[in-house]
C-alpha cells in the first residue's frame, strides 16, 4: 500500500469514528446537591422537613438557563430554590401581592442575583415584557387567592399567557375535602384538588402528571393546616401549555 493510500485509510477510519461515536450524555440536574448547598439557611433546612424539596424540584424539572415565575413567593423559600436550579444564566421572578420584608432581605444575598421581585396583584402577576417563561411554580399559596380580592379566572389566564408554548405550571397545595371546593381557603388554608385542577384546565392548560410524595391519607382534611393533628395531605400537580 502506498503512503498516500495509507494516509487515506487513516483519514477514513478517523472520520468513521467521529460518525459512530455516541454523543456525550446530558448531565441530569443534581437537585440533591442544590438542596445540600452549604450556604442555605438553617430556617430553610427546617422547612425542607415538610416540603421534600429534592422530590419537588425533580418534579418541576427546572433546568439551568430557564426563566421561572414563582407565584406567591412569600419569604422566598421556593424562589431561592428555583434561583439555584436555573443557575446564573437563568432568571427567576418572585411574585408577591404586597411587599415582603423577608423576601426583600433574602434578595440581597449572592445566590439571588438572578431574581427579580415583582410586587403585583396575583391576577396581573407580570409586566407585559415578561413572557415565554419555561416554568411557573405556585407552591402552597393558590388557596390564599380564594379569600383575597383576586379574579382567579383572570389569574389563571395570565399565567397561561406568560408561559411559552410547551412551558409548565407546577402547583402544590394543602388538600381539602372534595365537597369543600374553594370554600375553606381562609378557614383551613386548603383547597380541593379537583376544584383547583378544574380552574386551571379552564384556562387552557393540559394536565400532565401528579405526584404522591407529599400525600398523607391519614389527614382528615378538616383542620387548619398550622395546627393539624397529623401531617397535612398535600397534592402536587403539573400542567402544560400546549405546543
Amino acid at each position: 500500500m502506498t503512503e498516500f493510500a495509507r494516509a487515506c485509510a487513516v483519514l477514513l477510519l478517523s472520520l468513521a469514528s467521529l460518525v459512530i461515536a455516541p454523543a456525550a450524555p446530558v448531565r441530569a440536574q443534581d437537585y440533591a446537591a442544590i438542596v445540600a448547598a452549604p450556604d442555605r439557611t438553617d430556617a430553610d433546612r427546617q422547612t425542607d422537613k415538610r416540603r421534600d424539596p429534592v422530590d419537588l424540584l425533580s418534579f418541576t424539572g427546572a433546568k439551568p438557563g430557564w426563566t421561572v415565575l414563582d407565584m406567591g413567593a412569600g419569604a422566598g423559600y421556593s424562589t431561592e430554590l428555583m434561583a439555584r436550579s436555573v443557575g446564573p444564566n437563568g432568571r427567576v421572578y418572585g411574585q408577591v401581592d404586597t411587599e415582603s420584608e423577608k423576601l426583600q432581605a433574602r434578595s440581597t444575598t449572592p445566590v439571588m442575583r438572578n431574581v427579580t421581585v415583582l410586587v403585583r396583584p396575583s391576577d396581573d402577576p407580570v409586566p407585559a415584557d415578561v413572557h415565554d417563561l419555561d416554568l411557573i411554580t405556585f407552591f402552597f399559596a393558590y388557596h390564599d387567592t380564594t379569600y383575597m380580592a383576586v379574579d382567579r379566572a383572570k389569574m389563571d389566564k395570565a399565567l397561561f399567557a406568560a408561559l411559552k408554548p410547551g412551558g409548565f405550571l407546577v402547583i402544590a397545595d394543602h388538600s381539602a375535602l372534595p365537597e369543600d371546593g374553594a370554600a375553606v381557603g381562609k378557614k383551613y388554608h386548603r383547597i380541593a384538588e379537583q376544584t383547583l385542577r378544574a380552574e386551571i384546565e379552564s384556562a387552557g392548560f393540559k394536565f400532565v402528571a401528579d405526584a404522591s410524595f407529599l400525600r398523607h391519607p391519614e389527614d382528615a382534611r378538616t383542620g387548619i393546616v398550622f395546627r393539624n393533628p397529623t401531617p397535612v395531605d398535600e397534592f402536587v400537580l403539573k400542567f402544560q401549555k400546549p405546543q
